[in-house]
């Protein structure tokens, strides 16, 4: 296991990455205190969060993570004119 500071990985990302690949985990520290570790994404923990799972699945190419992020564009509602059947009665009647 390698220890770099934050300063050094900046500098030699590329070359950390490389370690990576191969297997390395790499400790980073942030003036002396270790603050992350970098790993293969097929090695995540038990108690890993949600983003390093999503991160593994779409390495193994299980999902595709959003290229967009913030909120969703505002839908207008539909208006329904006198007489006519919601849409969602009508997905319930054609999926019977």
């Amino acid at each position: 296991m390698q220890t770099v500071g934050v300063r050094e990985l900046k500098n030699r990302l590329t070359h950390y990455l490389a370690e990576v690949k191969q297997g390395e985990n790499v400790v980073v520290t942030d003036r002396g205190k270790p603050v992350a570790i970098m790993h293969r994404l097929d090695k995540i923990e038990e108690n890993a969060g949600l983003d390093e799972r999503l991160a593994a699945l779409a390495a193994q190419g299980h999902v595709r993570l959003p290229t967009r992020t913030g909120p969703f564009p505002k839908i207008s509602r539909l208006r329904l004119r006198e007489g006519e059947e919601p849409v969602s009665e009508t997905l319930i009647r054609d999926r019977r």
